[in-house]
């Protein structure tokens, strides 16, 4: 319920800043981005599973946005648009079923300061956070999806609901077979 009552708060500058950025009020289209890009970036990884065409997919996510923004009828619906853009634009690109291994972690998982650590600790990590991104990246879009909503976005399950059209318990259940799947890939590489 907190996040309805602080959709409601924002609607009106929400609203406000939507009209404006439709109106090619530039400074307006940056602040949307930049207030929307981190969690678009997040949908455009869950679709994907693919850390290194994040870039190239949400820019062509915000390219349709900014074309498509005389369509959103309602600023309060602005994030389930947005999703839905992101999703169609990753699939569109062909990158849901053509997963490949990543090298390259930038911008999904945090890495701590490495000379706080030892080197063995730095190596380690590394390897750490490759095997948990690529099992990450094996799971199933159906369950990857709410996966890296819920865990790298921390939406809640009726948010995540809400954007992939399913129930609390839904959501739940996908969230459930997902680590489940996560613990069996992972089995005895991970201590």
């Amino acid at each position: 319920m907190g996040d309805m009552t602080s959709v409601m708060a924002n609607a009106k500058p929400l609203g406000k800043l939507v009209a404006e950025a439709r109106e090619g009020n530039r400074a307006a289209a940056e602040r949307l981005v930049r207030e929307h890009d981190g969690w678009v970036r997040s949908v455009v990884y869950a679709v994907t599973g693919r850390a290194e065409l994040v870039e190239d997919v949400t820019q062509q996510v915000w390219t349709r946005v900014l074309a498509r923004l005389e369509t959103l009828q309602d600023a309060r619906c602005l994030r389930s648009w947005l999703y839905t853009i992101a999703r169609h634009t990753a699939i569109d690109m062909g990158q849901a079923h053509q997963r490949q291994r990543v090298g390259s972690l930038e911008g999904v998982v945090v890495e701590e300061d490495k000379q706080q650590r030892g080197p063995f600790r730095v190596v380690a990590g590394n390897e750490l956070q490759e095997t948990l991104l690529y099992a990450v990246e094996s799971l199933p879009v159906l369950y990857r999806e709410p996966f890296v909503l819920r865990h790298l976005q921390d939406w809640s399950y009726a948010e995540i609901g809400e954007v992939l059209d399913l129930s609390v318990e839904a959501v739940e259940t996908r969230l459930v077979r997902a680590r489940r799947l996560l613990r069996e890939m992972l089995d005895g590489r991970v201590e």
